[in-house]
């Protein structure tokens, strides 16, 4: 049977060998986390928002919104007018329009239609808080998407609203029609403030690699 420390003491006196216990080691709370691997996890993330973004994009305009003009007499759905439309236009579409094809809109909106300015909009902001450094800069780049997304989702109540109305209202025509310029607009200015920030992130890498002595044989 084991004896104790105290009992080790009393029989063999203060020399008495006293077995030692060693804590396991501390974890290095230090990680090998580094800036370069910051920026490529990031890259990844961005990489995968933008393949994800083009996928709405297709299922959303190229494909779902235009599927619905069969529903319509063949009349584009209000979301594709880049140039806007009138109330002529929207009575007529009313007018084609049942109340399963109003549904169907109205879920588009709110699936693929609220996914995709969501998804585009923080790949965005992370696309250009990634590549931008100056504060002022980056916030005048960050406001596009951000307009964006609201643009977009509240165009989409709007024409929800327009289209399932009891009756026509111009000021909600006139709201609709602002709402899808302006989404369409924010978007191609957003793709544009993505490219600079991409342009303007590899600039310093650049520079870097002019400056750095050629290596000597």
């Amino acid at each position: 049977m084991a004896k104790t420390p105290a009992q080790r003491i009393k029989k063999h006196g203060a020399k008495a060998a006293v077995p030692q216990h060693h804590l396991p080691p501390v974890i290095n709370p230090t990680t090998d986390r580094t800036p370069q691997k910051a920026q490529n996890n990031g890259n990844l993330i961005v990489i995968a928002g933008v393949v994800a973004s083009l996928f709405l994009f297709w299922y959303l305009h190229l494909l779902t919104l235009n599927q619905l003009t069969q529903l319509s007499g063949g009349l584009p759905m209000p979301d594709s007018l880049i140039g806007g439309f009138d109330p002529g236009f929207v009575e007529q579409l009313r007018r084609v329009l049942s109340g399963d094809a109003i549904g169907q809109l109205n879920y588009l909106h709110k699936t693929a239609g609220t996914l995709f300015p969501v998804i585009f909009g923080f790949t965005w902001l992370l696309l250009i808080g990634t590549n931008v450094a100056r504060k002022p800069l980056r916030w005048a780049m960050w406001s596009l998407p951000l307009l964006f997304v609201v643009a977009r989702l509240w165009g989409n109540v709007a024409i929800d609203a327009m289209v399932s109305a009891p009756t026509l209202d111009a000021g909600q025509v006139a709201l609709a029609s602002f709402l899808t310029v302006a989404g369409w607009v924010l978007l191609v200015l957003s793709l544009l403030a993505g490219g600079a920030a991409v342009f303007l992130g590899r600039r310093p890498s650049t520079r870097a690699a002019q400056a750095s002595p050629p290596n000597q044989p």
